[in-house]
């Protein structure tokens, strides 16, 4: 399809390695934290970038986050992606799910598009819910968690797998498609689209551009505060022969964890 239009959701988050430390208040201490696409989105927009390689589509990023967003706003650019829209208020720093899919929703009547894709979910909060919500506020279809793709003319067919197997589905367009590991292998943006990058148009809505407002905004969950786990105890390393050690570890099972 010549003139498909793919619109890529996509979230920043940290990566995966990262080390995650919190303040007296309980809030995310980012310095020296390095932030990326959400990997789930990165195959998402992978195979947009595919897609728009073969068939001459285009390719537009959304997001909803802050000015440090531009940055992996712009390696989705670098990879392939044409344009970038990017919505933000500092209302939305402690937006929920509700609020986030109500906000992407919005900005996506400013924002042509015959296919949305997503990741699965955002690697951060693991909340697997933004995508389905905005495709129930636009009454749009659903599939998660898919490994193939294709369209043809405005009917899209997809795979993905379940417990019974692999399951193939087609879906009208426009639609809402999750992406899973397996849908594309992500490409390391050359140095050359990297500086190209910086040259393509990155679009930037307030709430007041897209029909919304702070006040209109209620979250269905506030987050009070985060906290780490509790330092594991009780650790032990038992030493001997492998004989030894084993009947070492039975005694404690039984005498001392009472779990035999």
């Amino acid at each position: 399809m010549a003139d498909l239009k793919i619109l890529v959701l996509v979230k920043q988050t940290f990566t995966t390695e990262a080390r995650i430390q919190l303040d007296a208040q309980g809030k995310i201490v980012d310095k020296g934290i390095k932030y990326v696409i959400s990997p789930y989105d990165e195959y998402a927009v992978e195979k947009a970038i595919q897609m728009q390689e073969a068939g001459g589509g285009i390719v537009r990023i959304l997001t909803v986050g802050s000015d440090k967003t531009l940055e992996t706003m712009r390696i989705a650019l670098a990879m392939g992606a044409a344009e970038a829209v990017r919505v933000w208020d500092p209302c939305l720093e402690t937006a929920d799910s509700q609020i986030t899919a109500q906000v992407i929703a919005a900005a996506m009547k400013k924002v042509p598009f015959d296919l949305v894709l997503a990741g699965k979910a955002a690697v951060d909060d693991q909340s697997y819910e933004v995508p389905a919500r905005v495709a129930g506020l636009l009454g749009l279809p659903l599939v998660n968690a898919i490994t193939s793709l294709s369209v043809s003319g405005t009917t899209a067919k997809v795979e993905r797998e379940t417990d019974a197997g692999k399951e193939t589905i087609e879906v009208p367009l426009p639609a809402v498609l999750t992406a899973e590991k397996g849908l594309a292998e992500p490409r390391y943006p050359t140095l050359p689209n990297i500086m190209k990058a910086k040259k393509k148009p990155v679009q930037v809505y307030g709430l007041g551009d897209i029909g919304l407002s702070a006040a209109a905004l209620k979250p269905a969950v506030q987050v009070l505060g985060l906290s780490t786990p509790a330092p594991r105890k009780g650790a032990a390393i038992i030493g001997g022969s492998p004989q030894e050690a084993v009947k070492e570890l039975v005694r404690r099972l039984k005498e001392e964890a009472k779990v035999l």
